[in-house]
């Protein structure tokens, strides 16, 4: 099997590694009560999913 005959330079592997990062989830709205929430998922906030109730979600105590 080859092996390198010489080191890569930093700048090399850089270069080579700077389409590696994290692309940032979607986020979108909730219509009901303006929370964050992935799209295509209920509302983790207020259980609301395509305008209906599909969660039971409990009301934090304060």
């Amino acid at each position: 099997m080859p092996n390198p005959k010489r080191r890569h330079s930093t700048r090399r592997t850089a270069l080579r590694r700077s389409h590696d990062f994290l692309t940032a989830t979607g986020v979108s709205e909730c219509p009901s009560c303006h929370e964050k929430k992935l799209p295509h998922q209920a509302c983790p906030k207020c259980g609301v999913y395509k305008g209906r109730q599909v969660l039971d979600v409990k009301e934090a105590a304060k």
